[in-house]
C-alpha cells in the first residue's frame, strides 16, 4: 500500500486526519498541524540503526550558516538532501495557496466550484474536469520561470553535493531549471506525466499540452477516457519515488529545508527522518515543525525572506559568481525554448 498525504486539524480531542492535497506552485492547503500526532516516518526508523555519514563531528557546538558553508565547503557534507515547498515558487511569480486576497483558494469563484477543495477531489473532477483544467493552464509549465533558489538547489546539483531534492510543488520549476528527474522526488505529483483515469496508459504530459492551453478536456486517444496530469489529488496515493525517503535520509549528512509550512504529512515528517548528527538548515520566513518544537543542537534557522536567506549562503559559500553565471546561461536557453 502506498502512502497518502494527509493533514491534521485542531480539536480538542485526538487530531483526526483530513484528505491529501496537491500543492500547485507551493504553499499548503492545509491547516494547522499537532507536533504530537506526528507519524513516524520509516526513514526515522532507518537513521536509529543506520549510523551513516560523519558530518559535523561529534560535538555540541551551536552552527551558524557560515559553520554549515564551511562544512559543505571542504566537503565534510556532501551528500544534501532538500526539502523545498512554498517559498521556493512564489517568487517566481506563482501564487500559494492560502494568502488572503491574492492567494488560489481566494480567487477559485472564477471556476464555479462548490468549493475550493472540490477542484482536487477525483469525485468532482470525474463529473466536471473544466475547473481544473483552468487551473492547470494557469499553472503548467512553461508559464512561469526558475529564480534564484531554483538554481541554487541546481548548482548544489551541478557541484555533485545534491543527494535527493524533495519538493511538494506541481510547477516543474526544478525540472525547468536543469536538475535531473531521477534528483526529484516530486511528493504531490508532477505535470510532467499523465495517465488516462480509465485504461490506465501513461503519456507523456506534454501531449496534452495543447488542449489543455486551447481549453479542451484531454482524453485518451485509445479509450476515449479522462486524462488526468500525475498530480496527487486528496486522498490519492503518493508516487512510489517517495518510498526513496527510506534510504535517502539515512544516508543524508546535510539538510535543507527551504519554503515550506510543514504542515502536509507524510511530507513533514521528513524533517525528522536525518539523523541527529546531521546539521538542518531551515530557510523559511517563520520557524516551522520540528525547528519550532523540537529543535536539535546542530540546526540553524536563517528566517526571513527566501531569497535573501538563500543568497547569505551562497555569498558564503563564495558561489555568487558562479551562480549568477548560470543563471544568465539557463535564462537564455528559456527565452530561446519558449520564445
Amino acid at each position: 500500500m502506498g502512502l497518502r498525504s494527509h493533514r491534521v486539524t485542531l480539536s480538542p480531542g485526538p487530531a483526526r486526519t483530513g484528505r491529501a492535497a496537491p500543492i500547485p506552485g507551493c504553499a499548503s492547503p492545509c491547516s494547522h498541524r499537532i507536533p504530537w500526532t506526528r507519524p513516524l516516518s520509516l526513514s526515522v526508523a532507518a537513521a536509529a540503526v543506520l549510523g551513516l555519514g560523519h558530518c559535523g563531528g561529534d560535538g555540541r557546538k551551536q552552527l551558524s550558516l557560515r559553520d554549515v558553508a564551511e562544512l559543505m565547503r571542504s566537503r565534510e557534507c556532501e551528500r544534501v538532501v532538500v526539502m523545498a515547498g512554498a517559498g521556493i515558487s512564489t517568487p517566481s511569480g506563482i501564487p500559494d495557496f492560502r494568502s488572503p486576497g491574492s492567494g488560489l483558494y481566494s480567487n477559485l469563484q472564477q471556476y464555479n466550484i462548490p468549493y475550493p477543495e472540490a477542484i482536487f477531489e477525483l469525485a468532482y473532477f470525474f463529473i466536471n474536469p473544466k475547473p481544473f483544467f483552468t487551473l492547470a493552464k494557469e499553472l503548467y509549465p512553461g508559464n512561469y520561470r526558475p529564480n534564484y533558489t531554483h538554481y541554487f538547489l541546481r548548482l548544489l546539483h551541478d557541484k555533485g553535493l545534491l543527494l535527493r531534492l524533495y519538493t511538494q510543488n506541481i510547477d516543474g520549476l526544478e525540472r525547468v531549471a536543469g536538475i535531473p528527474p531521477d534528483k526529484l522526488v516530486e511528493a504531490h505529483g508532477t505535470f510532467a506525466t499523465a495517465s488516462c483515469t480509465v485504461c490506465r496508459r501513461n503519456f507523456p504530459g506534454e501531449d496534452f499540452r495543447g488542449d489543455v492551453m486551447e481549453d479542451r478536456v484531454p482524453r485518451c486517444p485509445v479509450c476515449t477516457g479522462l486524462i488526468k496530469p500525475d498530480i496527487v489529488f486528496f486522498g490519492e496515493e503518493l508516487p512510489q519515488r517517495f518510498l526513496l525517503h527510506v534510504v535517502d535520509f539515512p544516508m543524508a549528512d546535510l539538510l535543507f529545508v527551504i519554503g515550506t509550512s510543514l504542515e502536509v504529512e507524510p511530507f513533514a515528517s521528513l524533517a525528522g527522518a536525518v539523523r541527529s548528527s546531521v546539521p538542518r538548515v531551515l530557510i523559511n520566513r517563520d520557524l516551522v515543525g520540528p525547528f519550532a518544537w523540537q529543535q536539535r543542537h546542530k540546526d540553524v534557522a536563517q528566517l526571513g525572506d527566501v531569497v535573501q536567506g538563500v543568497q547569505a549562503l551562497v555569498e558564503l559559500l563564495g558561489w555568487s559568481q558562479e551562480l549568477q553565471e548560470l543563471i544568465h546561461k539557463e535564462k537564455a536557453k528559456l527565452d530561446t525554448r519558449f520564445k
